[in-house]
């Protein structure tokens, strides 16, 4: 018999049960549910706000619509940075978008320009240019054509005036070096115009008779003045030593003929001068005066021939900057010239007797007035100590050699720098005019003797003379014939007059040559020395 149950439905385990099948929904049913959610109200959006919230939230904030917990939490939000209460400021997008517009701008006119600006295509020059400009003249791995591009666009930005005004900045710092470098003059007493008349009214006399002379021996034929150099140069090879002397207890540091070649005076580290006769080597008086080291001691251009024994024949400088005048009765000295403050090295006589020549370890040397008895020229003009000084045979010109390695020429009837002797690379110990009038030689520490033109304003010949520096030179004094100097090579040297070969090694000191000389008929030269001996050379 039939059940009347519905059949059962298994589910199987893990799974949801099926929905039951029911009743289906009337029609009225189904419009009734439509109307009720058609009439439901919408969902309720968030609003979305445009632009700054700032006045929103200052309402809200005033009129206290959060409460106390919205107010906390809003300050709590500005503290942490993620709320921003401006106060005014606004960043102008315009403006920025603008500048940005300008600077591509710039770059592209910079550009053009750079385009329209001629480089040079010479490197040395792009190199020149950079350094004029201050830039550095290469960069690492640059090349040409990389340094040429470099230049225009450094041109491009400060512009090319700036170039021409570099250069005419270098310009100008190069005029004003220049004129700084110059000599300069500055106005002199009286007693130095008197004096410069003086020098030349004497000079000038002299130097015709000079010139005069020199056309006589031009008219003597070649033959004979050949056989009269031939016979010279014989007799100067045959040169011995024949008297050797002891001379004081320290070095011997200067020794000088007097005019008549019967005395020879010399200076002393101890700072005792001698005077001693010629050729027997006997000493005759010893001048005390000098307290250190003495430099030089020189006769008087009369003494011995026409002056008195009694008037002034000597005078002599030391360390300590004193100048002493001597005669040749009194064994101390008559007359002392004040001024120097530093070492005077050298004293000479102008070739008139009248005027003193003095060279000082403070730039300067100084030409004194025996007759007016006073300090007439006080010249500059090297930067650092002067050494030796010498007189034209006229008595018209000085030349002065300095430890700055330059001598200068002096013209003292003008007071200009009339030669600039530059050439030598280290100190001028000694110079000395020729006889002829036109020939000048400067001793050096480069070991080297050169030979100047004063026609010619430059050097003609340079003298490999010896093997450590040089401390004098001297030209025969009647007609220059030969050339002797020495040096700290323990020698002196005889060297043709012209040619400049050597003829002659006078060997023999067992130090140093500090100085020498030679007589005024060119038959006797003395030279002393380190080892406190001075010697006398004749030919035989």
């Amino acid at each position: 018999m039939a059940s009347s149950r519905a059949p059962a439905v298994r589910v199987a385990p893990g799974r949801a049960p099926l929905p039951q099948p029911g009743p289906a929904p009337s029609p009225r049913a189904t419009k009734n549910k439509l109307s009720e959610d058609s009439d439901a109200p919408p969902p309720k959006r968030s609003h979305i706000f445009y632009g700054s919230l700032e006045e929103k939230e200052r309402e809200r904030i005033a009129k206290g619509e959060s409460g106390l917990l919205g107010r906390e939490r809003v300050k709590a939000a500005i503290e942490a940075g993620n709320i921003n209460i401006t106060s005014g400021e606004v960043f102008d997008l315009e403006d920025h978008i603008s500048e940005r517009q300008a600077e591509v701008l710039a770059e592209f006119e910079r550009r053009k320009r750079a385009r329209q600006i001629n480089v040079s295509t010479d490197d040395s020059e792009v190199k020149a240019c950079l350094r004029a400009l201050g830039e550095p003249i290469t960069l690492f791995g640059e090349g040409p054509a990389e340094r040429r591009e470099r230049l225009r666009n450094i041109l491009s930005v400060v512009g090319t005036d700036a170039l021409e005004k570099t250069k005419k900045d270098d310009e100008k710092s190069k005029k004003s070096k220049e004129e700084y470098q110059q000599t300069w003059y500055h106005e002199g007493p009286n007693s130095l115009k008197t004096a410069r008349l003086w020098i030349a009214n004497y000079s000038l006399p002299r130097a015709t008779k000079r010139l005069e002379e020199a056309r006589l021996y031009k008219e003597i034929p070649e033959a004979t003045r050949t056989s009269q150099k031939q016979e010279l140069h014989k007799s100067l090879r045959s040169l011995n030593n024949f008297c050797s002397q002891i001379g004081d207890d320290r070095p011997i540091s200067y020794c000088h003929f007097s005019p008549n070649s019967k005395l020879l005076a010399t200076a002393c580290w101890s700072g005792l001068c001698k005077l001693w006769s010629v050729p027997d080597c006997s000493l005759v008086h010893t001048l005390r005066g000098h307290n250190t080291n003495v430099g030089a001691i020189v006769f008087h251009p009369q003494a011995t021939v026409s002056l008195d024994k009694k008037d002034i024949n000597l005078a002599s400088c030391a360390a300590d900057g004193s100048v002493k005048l001597w005669n040749l009765e009194s064994d101390e000295p008559v007359a002392d010239i004040e001024g120097h403050t530093m070492r005077v090295a050298r004293v000479m006589w102008h070739p008139s007797g009248r005027f003193l020549g003095t060279t000082c370890y403070d730039h300067s040397w100084r030409l004194w007035d025996l007759q007016a008895q006073e300090e007439i020229l006080h010249q500059e003009g090297h930067s650092k100590g002067v050494y030796d000084i010498a007189f034209h045979i006229d008595g018209s010109l000085a030349g002065t050699g300095g430890m700055d390695a330059f001598g200068r020429v002096w013209d003292l009837r003008t007071g200009r720098c009339i030669m600039f002797l530059e050439g030598h690379l280290k100190e001028i110990y000694g110079i000395n005019f020729s006889p002829n009038g036109y020939h000048i030689a400067t001793g050096s520490g480069d070991n080297t003797c050169k030979v100047w033109d004063l026609r010619q304003r430059k050097c003609v010949y340079t003298i490999p003379a010896h093997q450590n520096l040089v401390t004098g030179v001297k030209f025969e004094p009647t007609h220059g014939n030969f050339l002797l100097t020495g040096a700290y090579d323990n020698t002196a040297k005889i060297w043709t007059h012209p040619g400049w070969s050597p003829l002659k090694t006078l060997a023999g000191h067992e130090g140093k040559v500090m100085g020498l000389d030679i007589s005024s008929d060119g038959q006797l030269i003395a030279t002393c020395s380190y080892d406190r001996t001075f010697k006398l050379w004749m030919a035989e």
